[in-house]
């Protein structure tokens, strides 16, 4: 699943396309996704596109006819096609425009979405009531540790609730987690404010490298040019079961935490 990093991989490799440039034609091939494509989008036939920027794992293209707002759920994939090209079986969604190019959303088990709406993406329902972004400002080590008093939910699942914060999906938050030294099952509620200080710097790290490296590399995801990213060659504990610790050498274990691969080094994490 495309994860924070791979999205805006995704928004960089995409903007300098679309920027600045005109929609010609969205052309909708197959319009069951995970929300319908709304007839609605065809507002956004001629508009030119003013500005890109992401939102959680929602990429917002600002036109001069509305919002269009794209989630790339399990699978999706937005592809540049500078020369013509035979669509695939699972290419949903094209963007066709004036100089030529057409941007293609893929998405094969159709978990993602293209909506457009012509108030602020902000007011959406999808958006509205998210928490604040990981590499922005309002994150920090207080901000998890004020959320956390008393919760009995394990701090990775905590991590990742997007009220608390946007985007840490699980490869990261396996990731970060060992990084701060702490047990992915220890309740969010006992985990010191150093700690959270800690994790938040490490939650920073974690994505910032991602995000240079290109993302990391998944079955379903490749970036906008193609090419896959490269942050699985550092991973420390994430897919590594039984493997020895890069720290410490103790074998990773890994267990289900809330219905989803936890990762975590033994000795390393407390």
């Amino acid at each position: 699943m495309p994860e924070l990093p791979e999205v805006e991989t995704t928004l960089r490799g995409i903007e300098p396309w679309l920027l600045g440039n005109k929609i010609q034609r969205i052309k909708v091939h197959h319009a069951g996704l995970r929300w319908p494509v709304p007839d609605s989008i065809s507002q956004c036939d001629g508009a030119t596109v003013i500005s890109l920027r992401r939102r959680a794992k929602y990429l917002i293209l600002e036109t001069t006819a509305g919002f269009i707002i794209i989630h790339l759920g399990m699978s999706g994939s937005l592809r540049v096609i500078v020369n013509a090209e035979p669509l695939r079986k699972h290419d949903h969604v094209e963007f066709l425009l004036t100089d030529g190019t057409t941007i293609r959303y893929h998405d094969p088990r159709r978990f993602g979405a293209v909506l457009w709406t012509d108030e602020q993406p902000e007011n959406h329902i999808l958006l509205s009531k998210l928490g604040p972004e990981p590499l922005g400002n309002e994150f920090s080590g207080e901000h998890l540790f004020q959320l956390s008093r008393r919760k009995k939910v394990a701090v990775k699942n905590f991590l990742m609730d997007n009220h608390v914060v946007v985007g840490v999906g699980n490869i990261y938050a396996n990731e970060a987690l060992f990084l701060a030294g702490i047990r992915p099952a220890k309740a969010a509620g006992r985990v010191t404010r150093n700690q959270y200080l800690n994790l938040a710097a490490n939650v920073r790290m974690v994505l910032s490298e991602a995000i240079k490296m290109g993302g990391t590399t998944l079955r379903d995801f490749v970036n906008s040019s193609g090419e896959p990213g490269y942050f699985q060659q550092t991973l420390n504990v994430y897919g590594r079961t039984d493997e020895p610790c890069r720290t410490c050498k103790a074998p990773i274990k890994q267990r289900i935490i809330g219905q989803r691969s936890t990762f975590y080094c033994p000795g390393c994490q407390r």
